[in-house]
């Protein structure tokens, strides 16, 4: 950060900055300059380069500095922000350059970045609005200071690049030239936005600004970060969720080289303090651990499961989409087809398993953290460290992925600052192994469905129902954002209407249900969340219906959706693209797929062959986004093709199995991610139809594994209902 020190923050206690922080910021807030920035410069104007407000700094060799409070793990947000405030600033886009203010910066200031929260595809989505015009009104401010000082008015000065000219003298300057003059005028209470068809660095193809320190090896993630006088921690924590530290021997390992401390993390953990990381490691390895293991420590997979079919019998279940009369529907059908599906637990899995570094006094506390969201993050540190959230700050760094795990869950967090408690004064950095992370996810929520359907003498679609048995993400992790005792995230992309995960098909008669089943292994917003395993049991039972009424798949679907004409658009790109109604080459078969979810529509056409030993090789997958607005379409190109590796990974080989109340898998052995050369080729549409802001990082992945599961029904005649495909035997008999 650049050095601007904010004013202290009003006293606060640990009930209200939990409720702030749970509040997310709404409108726009003008209140960016602050005195802070002008004391600064009073104390050396020399060398203290003042911010012309929260959102830009502009040195006086006119670098552009761009304050980007969401988080950046690979998915491209901080460039797009960055084009936005720039491409209102009017800067020029070779000089930028970003940093991230802090959360304690932020509620300092009246929260005056608003939200820091990065998940659900919201980084850019949800605060767009915001940010343009922070950079509008420092476009504004450093005009007005030009033109102040040519005494003209500021009407007839214009900025472009990040120099303004007053064409009626012939006179220019730059911004750097009037930053410090513009820093001392009132920012303006309206601003004008530009015209999205008017965007020259928005909306544009631009390159990352995170790319060459990624390349060269420079860019510093939270493992990585080094600070003087640093020891580190490994940890190990109950290995069933629910059990508890009944014993250990500290000094079995007390001598080891360069041990420091062992000690107890709260009820759960205990963790080894040493010099490297590997001597803490090691010596965790040979400590002797006694786990009280508790009750859940009976439960395995196939328990989980009968708990699982139990729901989908029940006959109480919350409602997510109800029309017509389903039940009468069924009854009067010509044909009823049912069917049920079902995906298991999946590891986030992230490239940087979690980690933190804590520099812990009796005054304050201070945590560097890869965290989606810095203010949860500040909320955690401040609960863990017994202080105030203004004698606490979180120090974001890149995330090496994060894909909702470092999100909404700040465990390890938690962790790093009781670690630091013992050593005072003294930064700790907490690093899980693999096997950690692996053992202590927050994991995909393990669901089943059942869906029958009605079909007319006709093959018309008259009646759906779907009951959906399983997890509940929100009773776990965020209990107060339940409606009724229902978690409205568990029906996305099935709901009636709304802008956000809406189905996209009429059919008269509907029902979509949710009997909650909660076992203990703890669930989490797991990159597509809901929407991934809703779109494998409504695209695959689509696929289903068009083969038991004898219809071409794309043609049943079609028929539906005619009053949803952007998830129709959608399908039909992806369909002609990918030359539907043509034969596709010897052995090559196709499956396609639609959903709606993070504001935005998808569908995707995979090309599939199966070998005679009955190994799916994927070759090729058509695939479209409809945003909204495209902010940076380079970018939104590679975050569909990186969705695909996630997707197609959950698909093909991910599953997370529970064998003595503990999850089986315990690195990427067990585990396994899409390999280079099991990687299709990707071709993109992206299709934006204006008007609105949808997401792009999460809603691709709901398609992969539907657009696959149908091609190989069309390879084979075997349906795959059970996720994931690996455990599916597809030889030919």
């Amino acid at each position: 950060m650049t050095d601007h020190r904010p004013t202290p923050a009003a006293a606060l206690s640990r009930r209200g900055f939990v409720a702030s922080v749970a509040a997310l910021a709404g409108g726009f807030s003008l209140g960016f300059h602050v005195p802070f920035a002008g004391e600064a410069m009073a104390q050396d104007a020399a060398t203290i380069t003042p911010e012309v407000n929260a959102w830009v700094v502009i040195r006086p060799d006119e670098t552009v500095v761009i304050r980007i409070a969401r988080s950046e793990m690979g998915q491209g947000t901080l460039t797009g922000l960055a084009q936005l405030v720039a491409e209102e600033l009017g800067c020029d886009w070779s000089r930028v350059v970003t940093e991230y203010p802090t959360p304690g910066q932020n509620l300092a200031r009246g929260r005056v970045w608003g939200d820091f929260g990065t998940g659900g595809s919201r980084g850019i989505r949800d605060s767009h609005d915001l940010v343009r015009k922070g950079g509008a009104a420092a476009r504004i401010m450093l005009v007005e200071a030009a033109a102040k000082g040519w005494g003209v008015a500021p009407g007839e000065c214009r900025a472009d690049r990040g120099v303004i000219a007053h064409a009626a003298s012939g006179r220019t300057t730059t911004y750097g030239a009037v930053a410090v003059e513009a820093a001392k005028i009132a920012p303006p209470k309206d601003v004008v936005l530009k015209d999205p068809k008017d965007w020259t660095i928005a909306g544009k193809p631009v390159k990352r600004l995170d790319t060459a320190e990624k390349l060269d090896g420079s860019q510093v993630y939270g493992i990585d970060l080094t600070l003087p006088g640093m020891l580190n921690a490994a940890i190990r924590d109950c290995p069933v969720t629910g059990g508890t530290v009944k014993s250990f021997d500290a000094k079995a390992v007390s001598g080891m080289a360069g041990v420091k401390r062992v000690v107890q993390v709260g009820d759960t953990g205990v963790a080894v303090i040493a010099d490297t990381f590997w001597r803490a490691k090691t010596a965790l390895d040979a400590l002797p651990i006694v786990w009280d293991e508790g009750p859940n420590a009976t439960v395995s997979s196939a328990t989980i499961a009968a708990m699982l079919r139990e729901g989908l019998d029940a006959t109480e279940a919350h409602v997510g989409n109800k029309g017509g009369d389903v039940e009468a529907a069924l009854k009067g059908a010509a044909k009823v087809v049912e069917a049920t599906y079902g995906v298991p637990f999946q590891n986030h899995a992230t490239m940087e398993p979690m980690n933190a570094t804590v520099r812990w006094t009796p005054e304050r506390c201070e945590a560097w953290a890869p965290t989606q969201s810095g203010e949860a993050a500040l909320a955690a540190v401040a609960e863990a460290s017994g202080l105030s959230a203004k004698q606490c700050d979180v120090h974001k760094i890149h995330l090496g992925g994060g894909f909702g795990r470092r999100g909404a869950t700040h465990d390890w967090l938690r962790q790093a600052v009781l670690i630091a408690r013992e050593m005072p004064g003294t930064p700790v950095k907490l690093i899980w192994t693999r096997e950690e992370d692996m053992a202590h996810g927050r994991y995909h929520p393990i669901t089943q469905c059942r869906m029958r359907a009605a079909l007319d003498g006709q093959g018309n679609l008259t009646g759906l129902h779907m009951r959906i048995s399983g997890q509940s993400i929100l009773a776990s992790v965020a209990p107060n954002r339940m409606v009724d005792g229902k978690d409205p995230v568990v029906f996305q992309g099935l709901n009636p209407g709304g802008a956000e995960a809406a189905i996209g098909y009429t059919i008269p008669n509907i029902l979509v249900d949710h009997a909650m089943r909660n076992p203990h292994i703890l669930p989490g917003f797991w990159r597509g969340v809901n929407m991934n395993p809703n779109a494998i049991y409504l695209e695959c039972f689509m696929d289903e219906l068009a083969h038991a009424a004898g219809q071409d798949p794309l043609a049943f679907r079609l028929k539906l959706m005619g009053n949803h004409p952007k998830h129709r658009a959608v399908l039909q790109a992806v369909a002609d693209k990918a030359g539907w109604g043509e034969k596709p080459a010897p052995g090559v078969f196709r499956g396609l797929a639609q959903m709606m979810g993070f504001g935005s529509y998808v569908a995707a056409v995979a090309e599939i062959s199966v070998t005679d030993e009955g190994k799916v090789k994927v070759h090729r997958i058509v695939a479209s986004t409809d945003p909204g607005h495209a902010l940076n379409p380079q970018q939104i190109d590679a975050q569909i093709g990186g969705s695909f590796v996630y997707g197609l990974s959950a698909a093909l080989y991910q599953e997370c199995t529970v064998k003595d109340g503990r999850i089986e898998q315990t690195n990427f052995d067990s585990y396994p991610v899409m390999r280079l050369d099991e990687m299709p080729v990707v071709e993109t549409i992206v299709m934006p139809s204006g008007g609105f802001w949808g997401g792009v990082g999460e809603p691709t992945i709901a398609v992969a594994a539907p657009a696959v599961l149908n091609a190989v029904f069309a390879a084979t005649g075997k349906r795959v209902r059970q996720m994931p495909l690996k455990n599916t035997d597809l030889r030919r008999a």
